[in-house]
C-alpha cells in the first residue's frame, strides 16, 4: 500500500497540497522481473530517535536523516507505526480484494474527478494491477465492506499521519527552518492524504512484466508497505535500478516532488516502478 502525502493530481487543490501518499503492494508475484543486486545500501531511520531526550542521540539521528534525504531520496523507517497496526492494515486490504466480488468493487469506478474512493482494473503491456484509491485525511473515506477493512485502514492512517507530522518537523529543522515550516507550506492538516492499494496478478496472467510503470510521486513523501518481498524497484541517484526488499518491521519512505521543490533541489526524488 502506498500512502501519498500530497495529491494534487487527483483533486482541485489550488489552495491545498496533498501531503502524503500511502502505497500498499499486495500479492505481487512476477517471475518475469529478475532480481537485481542491491548495490546501494538503503539507509534506516529510527523514528523514535528523532525525538530522543538525549541531545547527542537526537542530533546524530537528525544528521542521519538529512544525509538519507540528500544522498539517497529514500529510506526505511522503523519504530514509527506499530507492527500490529501495519499487519492489520495489510490484512484489511487483503480482505477487501478477497471477500468482495468485482461487481461490488466496481461500484467505486471513477465517476468524476472529486471522487474520494476509486477502484480500477488495468491490464496492458505497461501496467497490470487492480487498485483501490481512497482519501484518508483530512476526512476519512473508505468502502463499507468488508467490516474488517474500515477500522484497520483507519488506524493505520491515523498513526501514519502522526509520523508525517513528526517527519515534517524533523526535516524542517534539518533544512534550517522552524519546526512547523513544512507543515504550514504543505498544509498538512488541511491537505489530502491519498492511499493507493495495489493488487498485482501473477506473471502468467499479466500482459507484460510491469505492474506500474516508472514514475515519481507528488507531495511530501510516499510511504509504502507490502505483504511480500520484491516487486518494487527504484532508480538510484547513481543510475542503478535496484529491487527493494523492505524488512518486515520497516516502512519504505520515498521523497515526493514537492519536497524537492521546497528544498530548492537539495533533496532529489527518484523514479520507482
Amino acid at each position: 500500500m502506498a500512502n501519498r502525502m500530497l495529491g494534487q493530481e487527483c483533486f482541485d487543490l489550488k489552495n491545498k497540497a496533498i501531503s502524503h501518499l500511502h502505497d500498499f503492494f499486495l500479492n505481487s508475484i512476477n517471475s518475469d522481473i529478475s532480481a537485481i543486486d542491491l548495490c546501494d545500501e538503503i539507509p534506516t531511520i529510527d523514528y523514535s530517535l528523532l525525538f530522543s531526550e538525549n541531545h547527542d542521540e537526537r542530533a546524530k539521528s537528525l544528521e542521519h536523516l538529512g544525509k538519507a534525504c540528500q544522498e539517497f531520496g529514500f529510506f526505511y523507517l522503523i519504530n514509527g507505526v506499530e507492527q500490529s497496526v501495519v499487519e492489520g492494515a495489510l490484512k484489511g486490504i487483503s480482505d477487501f480484494f478477497e471477500l468482495t466480488n468485482q461487481e461490488e468493487r466496481s461500484e467505486y469506478l471513477k465517476k468524476n474527478p472529486m471522487d474520494r474512493i476509486r477502484w480500477g482494473l488495468r491490464s496492458h503491456v505497461g501496467e497490470n494491477r487492480e487498485y483501490l484509491k481512497i482519501v484518508g485525511h483530512p476526512e476519512y473515506h473508505c468502502p463499507s465492506k468488508p467490516a474488517s477493512f474500515r477500522g484497520a485502514i483507519g488506524e493505520y492512517f491515523k498513526r501514519m499521519h502522526e509520523v508525517e507530522l513528526g517527519l515534517a518537523k524533523a526535516i524542517s529543522k534539518i533544512l534550517g527552518y522552524e519546526e512547523t515550516y513544512i507543515e504550514k507550506e504543505f498544509k498538512l492538516e488541511a491537505g489530502f492524504d491519498v492511499s493507493a492499494m495495489n493488487l498485482y496478478p501473477p506473471s502468467f496472467q499479466s500482459k507484460g512484466s510491469i505492474g506500474v510503470p516508472e514514475h515519481t510521486d507528488p507531495g511530501f513523501f510516499v510511504s509504502l508497505i507490502q505483504d511480500v518481498n520484491g516487486g518494487l524497484q527504484m532508480l538510484t541517484h547513481k543510475g542503478n535500478w535496484v529491487t527493494v526488499n523492505t524488512p518486515r518491521n520497516a516502512i519504505f519512505i520515498n521523497l515526493g516532488d514537492h519536497l524537492e521543490i521546497l528544498s530548492n533541489g537539495k533533496y532529489k526524488v527518484i523514479y520507482i516502478k
